[in-house]
């Protein structure tokens, strides 16, 4: 009779092809080698251990079927696979430009920081400096008024009347004015006779 592949046998049994496999190798079913080392088996031994399978008309056409299903079945994987990989790539990429984005942004943070801790840093100065000439304003116009009040005192003083010593003093110091003022008006009036004298 016929001899057949494991694929073929597990047809014409109704059996999975595993089955057929694992038969073979427990020494449950008998096989040959064909000229290609392929091992084959006796339809008749098939009959014997599992029994043939009777076929329908339609067997061969479901059996394109299910071949066209699966030749689908895993070209639709493959496209599933391809599409994931861009996917995944696309993925990658936004990580890329979001990693960037974060970097720039962490600069300029730290920019913008340095620049703040700089400006607080003068201005923290500049309100020493105002403070600082606040202070100086205000010992400075302490002391204008101590010396007016100073002042004021003296003059208090100056209008009481004075004593003998006082007045003596007050009379010598007019008479040394008046010299002074004497000897301007002789120094003024050689200058101007040597003057017309050169002239």
């Amino acid at each position: 009779m016929a001899k057949v592949g494991a694929q073929r046998a597990a047809i014409l049994t109704g059996k999975s092809k595993s089955t057929i496999q694992r038969a073979m190798n427990g020494g449950k079913l008998s096989f040959e080698l064909d000229q290609n080392k392929r091992r084959v088996i006796d339809v008749s031994e098939l009959e014997r251990v599992f029994g043939i399978k009777q076929q329908t008309p339609d067997a061969p056409a479901q059996i394109e079927t299910r071949e066209i299903t699966d030749a689908v079945e895993k070209e639709r994987m493959k496209m599933q696979i391809r599409m994931l990989e861009q996917q995944l790539m696309v993925s990658d990429e936004r990580l890329t430009d979001l990693t960037d984005q974060r970097d720039k942004w962490e600069k300029q943070a730290s920019q913008i920081l340095i620049t703040s801790q700089y400006s607080q840093k003068q201005a923290e100065e500049l309100r020493a400096q105002i403070k600082e000439r606040e202070d100086r304003v205000r010992q400075r116009r302490l002391q204008n008024a101590q010396v007016q009040k100073a002042q004021s005192r003296n003059s208090t003083k100056t209008a009481k009347p004075m004593g003998a010593g006082a007045k003596k003093l007050d009379e010598k110091m007019k008479k040394l004015k008046a010299e002074n003022e004497n000897t301007a008006d002789y120094s003024n009036s050689v200058f101007r006779f040597w003057k017309r004298a050169k002239s």
